[in-house]
């Protein structure tokens, strides 16, 4: 038997004791006690029971969970699926992880005329996917919080002014304001709600969503909270300062433009062309890794990725002007 074949079954059939492994632990587990009692007062009903349906149908990961969630590892995995706002345990995230390294690995290994390193090029691929993936709705998910920023304090301020305390402000902006913020803050007040204290559920928040301007008020809100002074005032002029923030932010994008476009099109060009030629003339891709000269030619490609990837690098690096 084809080596390959026999490493594709093994990966699938991991898969497969996964799921059913995944699905025997869900239905002999139960919900704690203390689940049940902090979900009557974080979530309403309609919520809790959305939330049970998503856990009964994300079974494959229970198992795994349990075994990487004590882990650094795992935390770190927590970590990166919360500031992306995915919905989605450790043990699932590595479940996928696996799923896609032998799907793409797979498609690669039969659209590559069953070759093994186009095989394991596929593989490699399906494990940077899920990666990309989340870092990508990470990027996108702070860049759409700190342009809210400016608005959330100036409704902060204006409820502070108002005559509310600082927990009632919170509250306000997680029922005024648009996602992601608003649904941050109602988390935030919830930790509050179930005895957590403040600097504890803003550090929360702060390892949720990295963000440099909202460390700066939460370092303003803990400093007024021991040392007292006008928790307003303080807002406000933060929030004239993120705001500019945002302006010279957008004016240098603009500008910018330009630089970024041209990097990400010169760093995907010769891929472009390297399938291309592959698709068109595939004798002629393959001399790369004719066995007679398939060091050099292995060398070659790897020089030419790390070119690439350099000058990718530098270009981005150029564009990326901090403010």
């Amino acid at each position: 038997m084809d080596p390959l074949i026999l490493i594709l079954l093994v990966g699938g059939g991991i898969v497969v004791v996964l799921v059913v492994m995944g699905f025997v632990v869900t239905l002999t587990s139960e919900q704690s006690l203390v689940e049940e009692r902090l979900g009557r007062y974080i979530v309403d009903r309609e919520e809790a029971q959305r939330i049970k349906r998503e856990e009964r149908a994300t079974p494959i990961g229970d198992w795994v969970n349990e075994r990487v969630s004590k882990s650094k590892w795992g935390s770190s995995i927590s970590r990166d699926l919360a500031r992306a706002d995915i919905k989605m345990k450790p043990g699932e995230y590595i479940a996928l992880v696996i799923i896609m390294v032998i799907f793409v690995g797979s498609l690669a290994y039969f659209f590559g005329g069953r070759n093994i390193i186009f095989t394991l090029l596929g593989g490699l691929l399906g494990l940077w996917l899920p990666s990309f993936y989340i870092k990508r709705l990470q990027s996108q998910r702070l860049n759409n919080f700190n342009n809210q920023l400016a608005d959330m304090l100036n409704l902060m301020v204006n409820g502070l002014r108002a005559g509310y305390s600082t927990m009632q402000a919170m509250e306000a902006v997680s029922k005024e304001m648009p996602p992601p913020i608003s649904d941050e803050f109602r988390r935030v007040v919830q930790e509050m709600q179930i005895g957590i204290p403040m600097e504890a559920a803003l550090d929360n928040l702060y390892r949720r969503v990295p963000s440099d301007d909202l460390d700066l008020i939460i370092a303003a809100i803990n400093v007024q909270r021991e040392v007292g002074g006008n928790l307003a005032e303080i807002l406000d002029t933060i929030s004239y300062t993120i705001r500019e923030r945002v302006r010279i932010k957008g004016e240098i994008r603009v500008l910018t433009a330009q630089v970024v476009y041209s990097g990400r099109f010169l760093a995907m060009m010769p891929f472009f062309i390297a399938i291309i030629l592959w698709l068109v003339n595939r004798p002629y891709m393959m001399q790369f890794f004719n066995p007679g000269i398939r060091i050099f030619g292995i060398t070659m490609l790897v020089i030419g990725a790390l070119m690439i990837a350099s000058g990718y690098y530098v270009m981005m690096r150029i564009a990326n002007i901090e403010v």
